[in-house]
């Protein structure tokens, strides 16, 4: 994918892959290319696997400059023999010793961009105790300052950490991971070319945030996040992959199956997503900041 942030231009570089039942749909100016060897019957969740592959295969090849990917059911991803989410996949077929998962609305000129990074992703809210480590947050972190740094230009990043605990355990009262993991993290990240605050309690750093005191936030698990985030931002959010050797972007949104064929999905996050897939890129290519 490359050039534009809309299929309708004539001048775009944008390719679709997906089941062959599918290539009517994209016909025009997009680029269709049918997976499962073009025959029809692949089942939805081998033909999602095979279009992420494939996507992958041309971006390791230099190919195409991002991908943008569609949401996927986990479900039917598991069912035919693939890890339940694009991350996970997208991980795995790269071979990124890490990778994160930041949601992004980088707003439309009236307000600030907010970001948020999921530390834990789609785990069973009983292990994120023990997963949210020092080193957990310290990797997550300068990930995360990286990629603001290099893909989103921007030379200086201000980083705040959601703490775990209700008030940020008010020192110890709640929970002791503020001191014993949060506290050696902050002070590992102490040195770094961008500044991390925290620990920060839940119920205000994203007002902070998302009113353009940081640049983006870490947050411990993905539902203090997302649910923060889909408040602020649903229909605009872009989920960005951070990590990778090249750009991955998708909407902010799932299946959606309840809706399907009823003519009510809004595509402003697709959009968006394209948008800012392209920008990342292009960035990313001049080798910012």
């Amino acid at each position: 994918m490359g050039g534009s942030t809309e299929c309708q231009a004539h001048s775009v570089g944008v390719r679709v892959i997906g089941p062959v039942e599918c290539g009517g749909d994209f016909a025009g100016p997009c680029r269709y290319e049918a997976v499962g060897g073009g025959a029809a019957g692949v089942g939805p969740g081998e033909a999602a696997g095979l279009a992420i592959e494939r996507a992958v295969e041309l971006a390791l090849a230099g190919e195409v400059d991002a991908i943008v990917t569609a949401p996927v059911h986990k479900p039917a991803l598991a069912a035919a023999g693939y890890q339940p989410g694009h991350t996970e996949m997208l991980m795995a077929l790269t071979g990124a010793p890490r990778v994160g998962m930041v949601m992004c609305d980088e707003g439309t000129g009236d307000g600030p961009a907010k970001r948020v990074l999921l530390a834990t992703i789609h785990v069973p809210l009983a292990r994120v105790p023990e997963l949210v480590t020092t080193d957990l947050l310290v990797t997550q972190t300068r990930l995360l300052g990286c990629a603001l740094r290099c893909d989103w230009g921007i030379e200086a990043p201000r980083i705040a950490l959601c703490a775990l605990n209700p008030h940020a355990s008010d020192d110890g009262m709640f929970g002791t991971e503020e001191l014993d993991v949060y506290a050696p993290a902050l002070s590992a990240l102490s040195e770094e070319p961008w500044s991390v605050t925290g620990p920060v309690p839940a119920d205000t750093v994203f007002k902070r945030a998302f009113a353009g005191e940081f640049d983006a936030v870490v947050a411990p698990y993905h539902d203090v996040g997302m649910a923060a985030f889909k408040t602020a931002a649903f229909g605009r959010g872009v989920n960005v992959t951070i990590g990778l050797p090249f750009v991955r972007t998708s909407p902010d949104h799932g299946t959606a199956f309840d809706i399907a064929g009823r003519g009510l999905a809004n595509p402003s996050s697709m959009i968006a997503a394209v948008g800012l897939a392209v920008g990342l890129a292009g960035r990313r290519m001049r080798g910012a900041p």
